[in-house]
């Protein structure tokens, strides 16, 4: 097997000295050049193309996140984000896992070169999983944004719900799996959801720190409660829970009352979290009470454990292939036999909020 090649962009010279030895001391790697600018290492790699680039955001000519979109446009690479400014929050990280970055390492803004010095070990986990990762070949820019300044409200049909009292939690379960162009597309029908939705749990291909960002942003403009999951987390109506990075989340049961739980565990289907974990749990311990949604996403994670969602008697959607930015995951479900319906994107909110069993939505 030949080594993974890396190409470095960074404009602190420190970063590009400590960091060209240390890569290339790393079996299986190979450092082919570095530069301080994206535009140098455009000239640079033209030649010799690298398998993963290591990209920080603030730089001279063209900064990190520009650069990141021209490439997965013109030519997919996996990126590492490698910079200070992911501390910043969740509009900077969002802006990166949006245009595409595989991951991102957050260097500190003191003892710089002592951080770089002792990160062998993430480093070499950090490109590796990048390396041997799909790359998507689109860009995220498919996806149907929202036209209004503040969503609308989703009305509920008077047929939905019989009393003025939100239903229980242990009504329906709403779970939803995406990848690939699936941070946009899930704020897309999070911001149209009323505060009395039925309880959410979500897997969204991210890389640990990514989802808590996300979380918070989300929570911040949607109606419904939004937050990175925890172990006990209870599944209630008007709340979101989504699976933190690097880590499987799984629906559980106990009397009345839905719970999650988080846990490490091997990879499933290249991925952790994992929909497929996500969708076999649901299917377990909610059977016909749950709704299980795939989405937008490259690959076949979640189209198992969508097809046991089926079987179970519960409705499955997949979103269809117009709204996906890539639709391998939803078309994998759908040979598999496991999607009663493929909807658009605009209709997956009012599904939600209508939240049909399998039979009446079918009929």
């Amino acid at each position: 097997m030949n080594d993974i090649k890396v190409f470095l962009i960074d404009n602190s010279a420190v970063v590009r000295q400590v960091l060209t030895p240390l890569l290339d001391s790393i079996s299986d790697v190979t450092v082919i050049g570095s530069a301080p600018d994206p535009e140098l290492a455009l000239k640079k790699m033209h030649a010799n193309w690298p398998d993963v680039i290591l990209l920080d955001i603030e730089m001279p000519c063209m900064n990190g996140i520009s650069f990141l979109k021209k490439i997965m446009l013109e030519r997919p690479t996996p990126i590492i984000i490698c910079s200070s400014l992911t501390t910043k929050g969740a509009d900077i990280s969002l802006q990166v896992i949006n245009a595409g970055a595989a991951d991102f390492i957050t260097k500190p803004k003191v003892n710089l070169k002592g951080f770089l010095q002792g990160a062998k070990i993430l480093m070499t986990n950090t490109i590796k999983k990048a390396a041997y990762s799909p790359v998507p070949k689109v860009v995220i820019s498919k996806v149907v944004t929202p036209k209004q300044t503040k969503p609308p409200v989703v009305p509920i049909k008077s047929s939905v719900v019989a009393s003025s009292t939100i239903a229980p939690a242990s009504h329906k379960i709403i779970a939803i799996g995406a990848s690939t162009g699936g941070t946009p597309a899930l704020e897309y029908i999070l911001t149209r959801l009323a505060k009395n939705s039925p309880g959410i749990i979500v897997v969204q291909h991210m890389p640990e720190n990514f989802t808590a960002a996300f979380a918070k942003r989300l929570n911040s403009i949607c109606q419904v409660t939004v937050k990175e999951a925890k172990t006990n987390d209870k599944v209630i109506a008007g709340q979101v829970l989504i699976a933190p990075g690097d880590k499987h989340m799984t629906l559980c049961k106990r009397e009345s009352q839905y719970y999650v739980e988080i846990k490490s565990g091997p990879l499933v289907n290249r991925h952790r979290p994992s929909v497929d974990v996500l969708f076999q749990s649901a299917s377990q311990a909610a059977g016909k009470n749950a709704i299980g949604i795939i989405m937008t996403g490259m690959g076949n994670d979640g189209a198992k454990g969508l097809k046991e969602l089926h079987t179970t008697g519960a409705l499955t959607i997949a979103q269809d292939e117009a709204s996906c930015v890539v639709c391998s995951m939803p078309h994998e479900a759908t040979k598999l036999g496991g999607v009663d319906a493929q909807l658009t994107l605009e209709k997956i909110p009012n599904c939600i909020m209508q939240a049909p069993d399998r039979m009446q939505f079918l009929r």
